[in-house]
């Protein structure tokens, strides 16, 4: 399949970002960042500022003509900037530098779907920490439309003079520590703890405290002195399950009313809810309102569309879904053939149903695409009540150009897999029949452009892939000194090959499936109801694991029967 448009862009694009509704195109690159109409490819306005190389961009509709924007440079500063009326305005700076000797360095930061809510990994002189912030989103719009009739004004100078309302630190959240008043002299008194959260984070913080001392031990041997500190992951949730506490707190629906966290090392997720913090102690570190323990280390993480399952990449091979309406784990399986540790998972959408399968109860059954960092890619489908299946969708590449620098499920694209190798091979994947279902394919006098980290996006209503690519250099027209990067175009709806793999979207995760707190007793009639659901399917996952046993025994005793018989005849 080839491209079925181009455009010229700057040839120093860092990043590609496309709005949900996907109307704009966000670019960012070595001047600043630029929006552009996604059906046109028409830049519609600039921010343009030297020496400011944005790296990271993302782009979220706050309204109907207003879309925020939030970037990270390559001097890890943070910034919020609103698209609105063919106009951006920079609303904040998330890390602003006070004191040149305590320097915050922004690693990650992101905007959640709405714009109310952001969230950054703050380093600073050896610690990190996530921040999480409220966006004053009605106050913005409003400044908003003040501008733009300021701007508007004939008798006005052109420029714009609002002073845009400050956001909120809704929660800072650091690496756990042993609460005040602890005193632990080893994993004896861990065991010890009566209160379950405290001894969570306790173990957690002894096992993640002797993987460091192992870790700053070997680099002493090997000669390096910095220590890199924990890196966490973070995904905004939507109301779902128990609200501890004040069972009438309200929250709106659409909006993310939790953040679940885990640090590298760590064998505990961590979910801290979005209140805000008591006036008398604004200073206090907050405690988890959950904890979801795990038996291993925990190397990657996912989050269904829904947000009411997260998927957890564990240590030797395991992974755990989690149920968020429940509060215990709806599946964990132990993926025994790999031989790999996890690189990265996401959940498939719109998974097909079989006619076997439509009888059965199948509404707590996710499926996941896990990848492992040999480049080894599965396919995990399971649920509760339902047993595990678990498919090898690529092998371990024998070359290092095959390893996968991106896979990435196409939402509007029935069980479709977008891959793209470090050698700059791109096709599409069938996870169910495990075919490839055709190649993507540049004009011959390009590439694409840093196939090792590719600067893409995907249009889901317009049902199109952008790719940035650039000129072959062993290509005449290259010599000719015209090397500009092009981003080209798939339309994938324009295929014959991938009509019949189209579905339709919901405009939001929250028409799909909506969800919000309940009470306990509320918490246990739905987990009462799938249990009663799906005991038919519990039965027959039981009726054939008693048969595997019996197969087993039958198995075991003949083969001792042999060697009895081998015995015997040795000794006649």
């Amino acid at each position: 399949m080839e491209p079925s448009g181009a455009t010229k862009i700057p040839e120093s694009t860092n990043c590609l970002s496309c709005s949900e509704d996907g109307r704009y195109l966000s670019l960012g690159h070595s001047q600043g960042l630029s929006v552009w109409c996604a059906s046109s490819l028409i830049c519609v306005a600039e921010w343009l500022q030297d020496r400011v190389e944005i790296t990271s961009i993302q782009m979220t509709r706050m309204a109907e003509t207003a879309y925020l924007l939030g970037t990270v440079d390559d001097m890890g500063v943070a910034r919020v900037f609103a698209y609105h009326c063919e106009g951006i305005h920079l609303l904040s700076v998330i890390n602003v530098m006070e004191n040149i000797n305590k320097r915050s360095i922004c690693l990650t930061f992101e905007v959640a779907e709405g714009g109310d809510y952001g969230a950054a990994s703050i380093s600073c002189n050896g610690a990190l920490w996530l921040e999480v912030y409220h966006f004053p989103s009605e106050a913005w719009l409003k400044e908003l439309e003040m501008a733009l009739s300021q701007k508007q004004d004939p008798n006005s100078s052109g420029e714009v003079d609002v002073k845009w309302s400050p956001f909120v630190v809704v929660i800072t959240i650091k690496p756990p520590k042993i609460p005040a008043g602890t005193a632990l002299d080893g994993p004896h008194e861990v065991l010890q703890m009566t209160d379950f959260l405290t001894h969570c984070l306790a173990l957690d913080v002894d096992i993640s405290s002797s993987r460091q001392q192992e870790e700053h031990a070997s680099n002493t041997d090997a000669g390096k002195t910095n220590e890199s500190p924990r890196r966490c992951t973070h995904h905004f949730l939507l109301p779902c399950g128990q609200f501890p506490g004040d069972s009438k707190a309200k929250s709106q629906p659409g909006l993310p009313a939790a953040v679940c966290v885990w640090w590298c090392g760590s064998h505990s997720l961590l979910q801290y809810f979005l209140k805000k913090a008591p006036k008398n102690k604004p200073d206090v570190e907050p405690m988890p309102d959950v904890l979801w323990p795990n038996a291993k280390e925990i190397l990657c993480s996912a989050v269904s569309r829904c947000t009411r399952y997260i998927a957890l990449g564990l240590n030797d091979g395991l992974v755990c879904v989690w149920d968020r309406i429940s509060g215990s784990p709806l599946s964990a399986v132990l993926m025994s053939a790999v031989n790999s540790i996890f690189s990265r998972m996401q959940f498939v959408d719109h998974w097909p149903v079989s006619a076997d399968d439509s009888q059965t109860f199948t509404e707590a059954e996710v499926h996941l695409l896990v990848l492992c960092k040999s480049g080894a890619i599965h396919s995990v489908t399971t649920g509760r009540g339902t047993r595990s299946c678990i498919t090898q969708l690529t092998e371990r590449p024998k070359h290092s150009g095959d390893l996968p620098t991106v896979t990435a499920s196409v939402p509007f694209l029935q069980s479709s897999l977008l891959v793209v190798q470090r050698n700059g091979k791109m096709f599409l994947q069938d996870v169910i029949n495990k075919t490839t279902l055709c190649f993507l394919i540049p004009p011959t006098t390009y590439l694409i452009a840093t196939p090792c980290s590719p600067v893409y996006a995907l249009n889901t209503q317009q049902q199109t892939l952008f790719i940035k690519g650039e000129q072959d250099p062993s290509g005449s027209e290259s010599s000719k000194g015209g090397s500009q990067s092009q981003l080209f175009i798939f339309h994938f709806g324009e295929s014959d090959i991938l009509k019949q793999y189209i579905v339709s979207l919901s405009d939001s995760p929250q028409q799909e499936e909506t969800w919000s707190w309940f009470t306990l007793d509320k918490t246990c009639d739905l987990y009462l109801q799938q249990r009663a659901l799906s005991v038919d399917e519990r039965n027959k996952a039981i009726t054939q694991t008693w048969k595997q046993l019996q197969e087993n025994a039958v198995m075991v005793q003949q083969r001792h029967q042999s060697c009895s018989q081998l015995k015997n005849s040795a000794k006649k």
